[in-house]
């Protein structure tokens, strides 16, 4: 945080004057009022439920959390639901979802919650910085969002406005300064999603929208400030194999110590198909894709896993790409 003399200071730097910025403020949230998403974490105020959102989001496309928000906040409504249930029944609720060390940090969240905060999530940002998984950026969207504190809030989509305003690339710690400068007292939880949502929306890394935005005039770059790179994507060939009889599939469990996924359940990988496959996939992990073959037959005796009844399949944490097959086999 930065006192009023400094955030002045940084207004006042040659980048915004007083009045600027709050005519950036007032446009911005006109044009928020207007113009945001209908998402369902925006009709309401509750924190757990803001909680919930802003840990899906990251690094996750919007149209996919919609859906998974959904299922998510019914199956565990509150802290106390969330801090009982079993940590695989958190997991499958996820499944499919991706950084699955999100889940298990919320569910250690909740507990924490529990033990130290009366079921509650703290109404400040430095509070919300001690529970596990909980970041800058996160604790901040929560305190502005759910409690109303005048916290800026940091990340890619606010980064590029800033930088777009400004006319230049600024080091990760001044944009934080100059999102502080630029939030008003007044609905900061608005216009730090207003930030967002323009980021997202309109201010796009590469074709920007620069006709529709409502800081135009205010803006100094008028487009990107450098082509944008791709990021270079890897491809890979995996194989699996469908053992699915008397209404039952059989799976392998991931090792609890495994870097990823531990403790998930996926269908036996296989080395070579001999061109028998009889689904053929695509299934993206970061920067990688993968061009996934699946053979359908009995796993050799002695295979080290477990047959899981389909009825179960719903209840334990599977791995993005098993739930994907079993979907397209029609399983589930």
């Amino acid at each position: 945080m930065i006192g009023s003399a400094g955030k002045n200071a940084i207004v006042d730097s040659g980048v915004f004057s007083a009045h600027d910025s709050r005519l950036f403020r007032r446009r911005l949230l006109r044009w928020y009022a207007a113009n945001q998403r209908d998402l369902p974490w925006r009709s309401t105020r509750d924190p757990y439920r803001i909680w919930v959102s802003e840990i899906m989001l990251q690094q996750t496309r919007v149209a996919v959390v919609v859906e998974y928000y959904a299922r998510f906040v019914r199956s565990f409504p509150d802290v106390q639901a969330l801090a009982s249930a079993p940590l695989s029944s958190v997991l499958a609720c996820w499944s499919g979802l991706g950084y699955y060390r999100r889940a298990r940090m919320m569910h250690q969240a909740a507990k924490e919650m529990l033990r130290s905060h009366n079921g509650r999530l703290p109404a400040t940002a430095e509070a919300l910085r001690t529970l596990p998984g909980i970041g800058r950026y996160t604790a901040g969207a929560i305190a502005s969002i759910a409690f109303g504190e005048p916290v800026p809030v940091v990340d890619g989509n606010v980064q590029r406005v800033t930088e777009r305003m400004c006319g230049r690339e600024l080091p990760r710690e001044q944009v934080w300064a100059m999102a502080e400068a630029l939030l008003g007292r007044r609905a900061p939880g608005d216009f730090n999603q207003a930030m967002m949502e323009l980021g997202a929306t309109v201010c796009l890394p590469r074709d920007p929208k620069c006709l529709l935005c409502p800081l135009a005039s205010l803006c100094r770059a008028k487009g990107p400030l450098t082509k944008p790179r791709r990021q270079a994507r890897r491809k890979q060939d995996i194989s699996f194999l469908l053992d699915c009889r008397h209404d039952s599939v059989f799976l392998v469990r991931r090792p609890k110590g495994a870097a990823l996924m531990a403790g998930m359940w996926e269908l036996p990988e296989i080395a070579d198909l001999n061109g028998n496959a009889r689904w053929t996939l695509k299934h993206s992990v970061t920067v990688t894709d993968y061009t996934v073959r699946v053979a359908e037959g009995e796993v050799p005796a002695g295979s080290k896993g477990q047959r899981i009844a389909c009825t179960r399949l719903a209840a334990i944490p599977l791995t993005g790409v098993t739930r994907k097959i079993l979907r397209a086999a029609n399983v589930i």
